[in-house]
């Protein structure tokens, strides 16, 4: 199975962009030295969603960077992505599997210990563990995952993981010190003003 080389995973949100193109956002992070990024984008039709995961593969491989599409097994294999991302709404992990086969990245959102060991024994190459600090978008789903509960998956855990949820540049060190794989964000590059040197900033804070 495929294992992750990145240790900045940009998710999309049109949404976060301030009114600006999403795909001119999305190629500011690719030139500020992104290397993957999940389409993220669950309002979207079918046929729509597929229009634009196939114009962000091409920007994408236009600077030799993965796209993961996040839940759509379908519109991954369409245009041909370098993977899935599996939320708790999609299908099993280890049917995902069955269907991308064993080249594709299959990255599974958790926010349990025993989520996280599941999707390990199912076939996942990596994990996504959060909410881990307090963000907008999810605070209606309670408090936020914190530390001492990233560090348990870490300790229990063998795939790579990254945090996701409310992280920004200032967290980056507590949460290497901890030995996360990367981080996962959309705000703090999505919403920036300059997503080029947001993403390249974060990559330096990164490679520390």
């Amino acid at each position: 199975m495929p294992t992750p080389t990145f240790d900045l995973y940009l998710v999309t949100d049109r949404a976060q962009t301030g009114g600006r193109d999403p795909l001119a956002v999305l190629e500011q992070a690719l030139a500020g030295g992104v290397k993957a990024v999940q389409l993220r984008e669950k309002d979207l039709s079918g046929k729509a969603l597929f229009e634009l995961a196939e114009k962000t593969r091409r920007l994408c491989d236009r600077y030799q960077a993965s796209l993961l599409i996040n839940d759509r097994i379908d519109v991954a294999l369409a245009v041909d992505a370098a993977g899935v991302q599996i939320t708790g709404v999609s299908l099993p992990v280890d049917v995902a599997r069955n269907l991308l086969g064993p080249r594709k990245l299959l990255g599974a959102s958790t926010h349990s210990l025993e989520e996280a060991r599941q999707a390990q024994n199912d076939g996942a190459d990596f994990i996504l563990f959060g909410p881990v600090y307090l963000t907008p978008s999810k605070a209606a789903f309670g408090a936020p995952q914190g530390l001492q509960a990233l560090k348990k998956i870490l300790e229990n855990v063998s795939l790579p993981v990254y945090a996701i949820g409310g992280i920004k540049a200032e967290h980056i060190a507590e949460l290497r010190s901890l030995g996360v794989r990367g981080v996962a964000l959309i705000s703090a590059i999505i919403g920036a003003a300059d997503p080029k040197e947001a993403a390249a900033s974060l990559l330096r804070l990164l490679e520390r």
